[in-house]
This record gives structure tokens, C-alpha cells and sequence, in this order.
């Protein structure tokens, strides 16, 4: 990847370009770095390259030695250039790992009031801001965009491992850490870090992220896939029985080989521990054995693996008792219980607020999903909690397939950002 800076400040960016773990990259080749000084494609004989505003304010970058200087570093294609303005997106981690697959990134550094705004809307492919503050030049947020960019390109950063350890690079804030000595002013290092057990210290650290994450910025929990953060496994329970008929009455339901499909590979997609399907008549069960063991064994497994995978996930139960029974026995504790419902019910919670529920308490969680017309109250009342339902347009129309409703779930709380 080659980055390059334009700037009326070389030396400021040249000195930090060269200085620790950046320094290093570039020496060592992983990237490619240039400073081009704006003041090379000034005008007249004074390298004039800011003037005064049209209609009222300060001094501000002209356009045409801007657009030089864009152009002579464009070589025979165009570069991905960005302008660092306080009327830019706001900066964040997915951002910069769309800008770290650039092949050839610019970074325009503003100054006084900014740039010319024809040259942005004829040269800018993108406008970038830090926060809700104003700075007088581009050059600081040029060095964060090269520093956070330069992370992620492999060799840079020594480990690997750091990088992927970072805060919101795996959707939630980082651990605490600890250096020498193991004792400082009478506060003491976690004993557990220092005991030498891999997966105790894994554990530590896990919860460690939660809770600060929980604490100090919630908000990044909506990103974050909580599979990598619990201690135990997940599952979804599809329930043919008891659900409501369109009379509202209780009733049963047909399974479908399109759900059985279409669930399975959701489960496995976004790692699900086991795909639980209810339903007490025999000769359904029978028949969603047949279909999952024509992909588990013999041709269908051959010819297929990822379906075999898929169906890999799938548990069959005669009643939703028995289905959460096993859960929990395997779990070793009581298994957090999510029903989900198209309607509207008294006392359900926003999808946010149950996964946070989830992180802090360390749940395993059940994401309940009837079929029919939804589940029975026998089913609702044995549940710890109910989630909105799944929202799209303004007229509240809801009649998602289940299939669809699982996805979009396992997307909200297992989906990595």
C-alpha cells in the first residue's frame, strides 16, 4: 500500500513518518510513504497557495496548486483521496479498514478555513472528521488516519495478535493491562495474570472487556457479536407446538424443508451451538430426521459438506420442555430465555437492551421463534424476557418467514459488525 500526504507542513509529517513502529514499517517496506509539499505548485514568484475567502472569513488553500500536487502524485491511475474536515464522516474502525484496502491513498491537509471547495468536489473522494472539534490544520488528523490505517497492514504492527486484541477492532473495548513491578503504591496487579494459566487469564480478560465496554461505551455493544464473549453457547428452538392459529387459538404446525434449510445454515453461519426443532407429532420428527440425515451421511454429506455442517446444528425435540431441559444440561446453569413475537407485548425489550442483558450477565441465551401465527402463551410465560419485534417501514407491516426472522436476529447479536 503506498499512502501520501499533502501538506504546506513537510517537515511535521516527514518527522513523524519516520519516528517508532511507523518508522519501522515503512524502513522495513511493508508500506509506502511520501510527503509532497503543497509550496511546490505555488503561483507567482511569492509560491503563493492560500488566499482570502469570497464574501467574509480568513485565509483558506487555494485550488489549482491542490490539484497539482493531486495530480502529479496520480501516476498513470487515480488514488483514493481523502480530506481530513470537520465536515467529514466521523472516523471509526470499519472506516479505516475500508481505507487499508486502498491501494493508493492521499490525505489532503487543510489549513485556516479549509480548502477551496471546488477543488473538493472535483478531486475528494471522501471527507473525514475525528469528532465534533476544530483543529488548525489537517496535519494531526493525517497522522491518525496514517497510524490507524498502518495497523492493519500485515508487518507493520510486530504481532498480529495486537492488532486483532484492540479496541473495536473486535467490537468491544480492550482489557486492562499490567507491567512490572507486580506491586505499585499499594495497588496490586490481578493475581490471576500472574499464576500463569493461558485460559484463566483468556477468561479474565474477556470479562474485563465486557464490563468496561458496558461501562463506558454501550453504544459499541451494537457492533460487537457476542459469540467471542460468552462462556457458554447459544441456540435458537423453531416451535411448531404450542403455537396460535389465526383464530388465536392453539394449534400445531407442518415443518417445511425450506426452514429446516434456511435455519440450519443460519445457526451455523453465525455459530450457534444447536438448532433446536419442536414439535410432539412423531411423524414431523420422523421426517425432519430423514431430511438432516440425507445431508449428514452417505451421498448428501459427500456431495454437499456445507449443508452437512449446516444441518450438523439440528436437535429434535418432542416438546419445548424437554428441548430447554437439554440446554440446560448442557450448559451446567439455567439457560436465558428469549421469545420473539411479530405483535406487540407488554413488557418486551429493544434487541440492544437483551443483548447487553446477555453480556452482562453472561447468559446463554434460547431465541425462541414460533410459527403459525406466533407462540402460545404457555410458551411466553415461561420466558425470561420478549424481544420487540423485528421493525422495517412506517405502517408497522410485519409478516417475516420465520427463516428470515431467525437471520435477522442472529445478525443483531452474532453478527461481526
Amino acid at each position: 500500500m503506498k499512502i501520501t500526504v499533502i501538506t504546506a507542513f513537510p517537515e511535521l509529517m516527514r518527522n513523524y513518518l519516520a519516528a517508532s513502529v511507523l518508522g519501522r514499517g515503512i524502513a522495513a517496506g511493508r508500506l509506502e510513504a511520501e510527503v509532497v509539499d503543497i509550496r511546490d505548485f505555488s503561483e507567482g514568484s511569492y509560491r503563493q497557495i492560500d488566499d482570502y475567502c469570497y464574501g467574509s472569513g480568513g485565509m483558506m488553500l487555494m485550488a489549482e496548486p491542490l490539484a497539482k500536487a493531486v495530480e502529479s502524485v496520480s501516476g498513470g491511475g487515480k488514488p483514493y483521496v481523502v480530506y481530513p474536515s470537520p465536515q467529514g464522516v466521523r472516523l471509526h474502525q470499519e472506516l479505516v479498514e475500508d481505507l487499508a484496502r486502498k491501494e493508493h491513498l492521499v490525505i489532503v491537509c487543510g489549513h485556516y478555513e479549509g480548502v477551496d471547495e471546488r477543488f473538493t468536489e472535483k478531486f475528494v473522494d471522501m471527507e473525514i472528521s475525528l469528532g465534533d472539534f476544530v483543529l488548525t490544520g489537517g496535519e494531526m488528523p493525517a497522522m491518525a488516519i496514517v497510524d490507524a490505517v498502518s495497523r492493519l497492514i500485515p508487518g507493520v504492527v510486530g504481532s498480529g495478535s495486537s492488532v486483532e486484541e484492540d479496541s473495536f477492532y473486535s467490537g468491544m473495548l480492550d482489557t486492562p493491562h499490567y507491567t512490572r513491578p507486580a506491586e505499585w503504591r499499594g495497588e496490586h496487579v490481578p493475581a490471576v495474570l500472574l499464576n500463569g494459566d493461558a485460559k484463566a487469564i483468556e477468561r479474565w480478560r474477556r470479562r474485563r472487556s465486557v464490563e468496561r465496554t458496558l461501562d463506558r461505551r454501550p453504544d459499541v455493544t451494537s457492533r460487537a457479536s457476542l459469540a467471542p464473549w460468552l462462556s457458554g453457547g447459544a441456540y435458537v428452538m423453531e416451535v411448531h407446538y404450542p403455537v396460535l392459529d389465526k383464530r388465536g387459538e392453539k394449534s400445531s404446525t407442518a415443518i417445511t424443508g425450506m426452514d429446516l434449510h434456511d435455519i440450519a445454515r443460519a445457526c451455523r453461519t453465525f455459530g450457534i451451538k444447536k438448532y433446536l426443532l419442536v414439535t410432539p407429532i412423531a411423524q414431523q420428527r420422523e421426517m425432519a430426521k430423514r431430511i438432516a440425515g440425507h445431508w449428514t451421511s452417505g451421498w448428501g454429506a459427500d456431495y454437499n459438506p456445507d449443508r452437512r455442517e449446516a444441518f450438523s446444528t439440528l436437535k429434535i425435540f418432542a416438546s419445548v420442555q424437554k428441548a430447554l431441559a437439554w440446554a440446560e444440561e448442557k450448559e451446567k446453569k439455567p439457560v436465558f430465555k428469549i421469545a420473539t413475537t411479530a405483535k406487540r407485548h407488554e413488557g418486551a425489550q429493544h434487541w440492544l437492551t437483551l443483548k447487553r442483558e446477555i453480556l452482562r450477565r453472561d447468559h446463554s441465551p434460547v431465541f425462541i421463534f414460533g410459527t403459525g401465527w406466533g407462540l402460545h402463551d404457555e410458551v411466553m410465560d415461561v420466558a425470561d424476557a420478549v424481544m420487540t419485534p423485528i421493525t422495517g417501514g412506517k405502517d408497522g407491516w410485519n409478516h417475516l418467514s420465520v427463516r428470515s426472522a431467525v437471520s435477522i436476529t442472529l445478525d443483531r447479536f452474532f453478527g461481526w459488525r
